[in-house]
């Protein structure tokens, strides 16, 4: 089973062209694809709705969206579709179910910072059913983005127990259309930009301290980083090239600490020029 995750800046590439296809063929292949920045209703990129253009491009994917910001198209006739930025998941297999969560916002007076999310769609694997989520933090520093990652740790912690898009039973079949509850399953995938570099304390928060000893030591209900499960080592691979030219690794693909004996493979595909990202790839078998 092969994961890609891609940061696609909004299909800005490094040449300064929008084109999704090269974006598609890029991830094309993946049995669960995370993309980020992914817009619709934006000058920039022509107000195309690349929501929908992926799905077209990628006609053998089930997918969702979910956006973070969501603002009105100013000028916009009612019913027009609305200025959106978020992050989208596709999966060869059926979604089985989708939550979209909005992530703490820094309430900036200058720096400029845009509302983010982490979108979730229940999967089902060779593995069992598994939870994956397409996320983007804020660029603005790690003080910001710490609320984030509370967060996601946070909503992982109770998706068990809250159970799927719904849950129990009612004795009438329309709310239920004769079909079993959707699974709210406890492991999880989490992919995407997650802005910080491995040395960065929040990187921690994830996969568990470092030992001078023992090395990292990863918790059994926590993460591990699928590019070091892998055989990579933390400090190599580059997935972003900063605007002052500073090569870091900052987009990661995490896995439940229940799942590592599955991953046989990770890499960053540097060939691909879509965006100021490189798209990451996992392989669980």
């Amino acid at each position: 089973m092969r994961l890609a995750s891609y940061n696609i800046q909004y299909s800005k590439g490094k040449d300064g062209k929008f084109d999704l296809a090269r974006i598609a063929r890029a991830v094309d292949g993946a049995d669960v694809i995370a993309l980020q920045e992914v817009e619709r209703g934006w000058k920039r990129s022509g107000q195309a709705d690349q929501a929908a253009e992926l799905a077209r491009l990628l006609p053998a994917y089930h997918w969702v969206y979910g956006p973070g910001a969501d603002m009105a198209m100013k000028g916009a006739p009612p019913g027009a579709m609305r200025r959106q930025f978020g992050n989208m998941l596709l999966s060869k297999s059926p979604i089985l179910a989708s939550r979209n969560h909005m992530l703490p916002k820094f309430g900036s007076l200058t720096q400029y910072s845009l509302q983010r999310c982490a979108l979730e769609g229940v999967v089902a694997t060779p593995f069992g059913p598994v939870r994956f989520y397409s996320i983007h933090l804020t660029h603005v520093d790690d003080t910001s983005r710490l609320p984030q990652v509370e967060a996601i740790l946070d909503i992982h912690r109770r998706a068990y127990g809250e159970g799927g898009a719904w849950c129990g039973t009612h004795r009438e079949v329309a709310w239920t259309e004769g079909e079993p509850p959707p699974p709210m399953p406890r492991e999880a995938i989490l992919m995407g930009d997650f802005n910080f570099p491995p040395s960065s304390p929040l990187y921690e928060r994830f996969v568990g301290p470092m030992s001078e000893e023992y090395g990292r030591c990863n918790h059994v209900e926590g993460f591990v980083d699928a590019w070091v499960a892998a055989g990579n080592r933390e400090g190599e691979g580059v997935t972003c090239i900063d605007d002052l030219g500073i090569s870091k690794r900052i987009d990661y693909c995490y896995v439940s600490s229940s799942l590592v004996g599955h991953i046989r493979r990770a890499w960053i595909d540097n060939d691909a020029v879509g965006s100021d990202h490189q798209p990451i790839w996992t392989e669980l078998g």
